[in-house]
């Protein structure tokens, strides 16, 4: 059985892969590891991330969001060019993201970040789009802004990226039928998601590597790369006490269905 696998959330347009991007994009073919769902950051990375996508259309898929670190005190600007983008071709974005809160780098702009955060989930109610939330430090608020305007807008949908919360926050997510994003933390000794992952259901999971960040063991501490997608899912696979297939079988069908591919 040929497996595939899907990379929900991938910076591959960042400076990290100017220099081989088409070997890396090859080898995760090759691996049937596509497509490849590029979150925004700000307006600055619009241009590196619509090149890529265009040099490689069906292959990598891109969002249209703001992240929560680009929200400063001229974020309202952001907004509009961000949004105006996203207007003119939603058909060209599977998802508003990368978009949500941070209070790990600084806390300056919280306010600012809730405001973002909420004029972006609207955005997604508007082109009837999954959102891919961004978490650090700010898992139970995003949770309690998610709940909140979820009550009034039964359609809202997404992921929560990168989780590595409770089983109570899992719990809470996979009640108001979103997605949880599982990365190479699970790869980590001592993060402690493995025991969360134990008891969430497989229903709730998609497979993601947050390239080039929190690569898995054992290339913990370098470059990540969506290469790396099997090896997340093997350290899945021993947790769920699963064949890799089925990890395989069950995250794909959950991406497609959330991000409608």
């Amino acid at each position: 059985m040929v497996m595939q696998w899907i990379d929900t959330h991938t910076h591959l347009f960042s400076e990290n892969f100017k220099s081989d991007i088409d070997k890396v994009v090859e080898e995760c073919l090759e691996r049937n590891i596509q497509p490849l769902l590029l979150p925004n950051i700000d307006s600055e990375s619009v241009e590196s991330l619509e090149k890529l996508t265009d040099n490689y259309p069906g292959i990598c898929l891109p969002m249209m969001g703001l992240h929560p670190t680009s929200v400063n005190a001229g974020f309202r600007e952001e907004l509009r060019n961000i949004y105006a983008l996203l207007k003119a071709r939603p058909e060209r974005y599977v998802a508003v993201g990368e978009i949500g809160t941070d209070l790990y780098w600084d806390k300056t702009f919280e306010r600012e970040m809730d405001i973002a955060f909420r004029e972006q989930i609207r955005w997604a109610l508007e082109f009837d789009k999954p959102i891919v939330i961004h978490s650090r430090d700010s898992l139970d608020w995003n949770i309690e802004i998610v709940k909140e305007i979820k009550q009034k807008e039964p359609n809202l949908k997404g992921v929560f990226h990168c989780f590595n919360g409770t089983i109570e926050q899992a719990k809470e997510i996979g009640e108001m039928g979103f997605y949880m994003g599982i990365g190479g933390v699970i790869t980590f000794k001592n993060a402690g998601v493995d025991k969360t992952l134990a008891e969430v259901p497989m229903d709730f999971l998609v497979m993601e590597t947050d390239a080039p960040f929190l690569a898995p063991v054992p290339y913990r501490g370098q470059r990540n790369s969506s290469e790396y997608i099997p090896l997340i899912a093997q350290k899945l696979a021993e947790i769920k006490d699963l064949p890799l297939s089925e990890v395989s079988r069950i995250t794909t069908e959950n991406a497609k269905s959330l991000f409608q591919i």
